[in-house]
């Protein structure tokens, strides 16, 4: 009898830690808005119930490769990170008034991809004045991504996109992924959504759309259910609809 009460003793208290691992690995999100439902956001980032905010680089991420090794369980740290990318996206908010303002003056769509994508390379490195080490790995990944380890240049972009309209939208965006890290993500959503607004062009479908713009065809799925109150029908989208796509 005695025996038998302490195996069934072990048996409940295995189940408990199981219990215990399955519900920390798959912890509710601490945001409104679930990262890992954008796609782009999900390749940078894993679930880890000791971060900080929930989040960390995935070890796989090529954009947020150098964050990896850091404790994101460590308080003081991230808050720093967060200090420095609250200053970013200051400076983001500063682009968007230099192209209102250039718009408003007529310039052309390429003189204003151009002064805005050189504006924000240098924005993001004053943004790591305080911060040498940070400084040096930023500049380290842009020299082995873009060749430059100021940043991309406008031709760069251009030549990869192949659109000056392309060039700005990237020029504001921000990684959704670093947010998540950072306690930011439900703070910045909107902005991910309005840099996310594609024009559906004849010939067009939802595959095709997600292949292009997110990279996977499989993610057509992801657009539709965002767009469910323009689209009744996953097979039914037409030219000059627009539709979201969170980024």
């Amino acid at each position: 009898m005695v025996k038998s009460s302490k195996k069934l003793m072990c048996a409940i208290l295995t189940l408990c830690c199981i219990f215990s691992s399955v519900t920390s690995i798959y912890a509710a999100t601490p945001y409104a808005h679930d990262p890992m439902q954008n796609p782009k956001a999900a390749r940078d980032i894993i679930v880890n119930p000791n971060a900080v905010y929930g989040y960390s680089p995935n070890p796989a991420s090529e954009r947020l490769k150098d964050y990896i090794s850091y404790d994101w369980s460590d308080t003081a740290l991230v808050s720093e990170f967060r200090a420095e990318r609250e200053a970013y996206h200051q400076s983001i908010a500063e682009l968007y008034t230099l192209l209102i303002s250039m718009r408003a003056a007529g310039y052309s769509t390429e003189d204003i991809a151009r002064t805005i994508c050189e504006r924000r390379n240098i924005l993001r490195l004053e943004a790591y004045k305080d911060n040498p080490d940070g400084l040096a790995k930023v500049k380290k990944s842009n020299l082995e991504t873009y060749g430059n380890e100021n940043g991309g240049t406008p031709d760069f972009f251009y030549n990869k996109y192949g659109s000056w309209e392309k060039v700005i939208e990237k020029a504001l965006s921000a990684n959704a992924g670093a947010d998540a890290c950072l306690g930011l993500y439900d703070e910045y959503y909107d902005t991910y959504i309005a840099n996310g607004l594609y024009t559906v062009k004849k010939g067009d479908n939802l595959s095709s759309i997600a292949a292009s713009e997110l990279g996977d065809r499989e993610l057509w799925v992801v657009i539709y259910d965002i767009n469910r109150d323009k689209i009744s029908n996953p097979s039914l989208i037409y030219p000059s609809q627009q539709l979201m796509l969170v980024r």
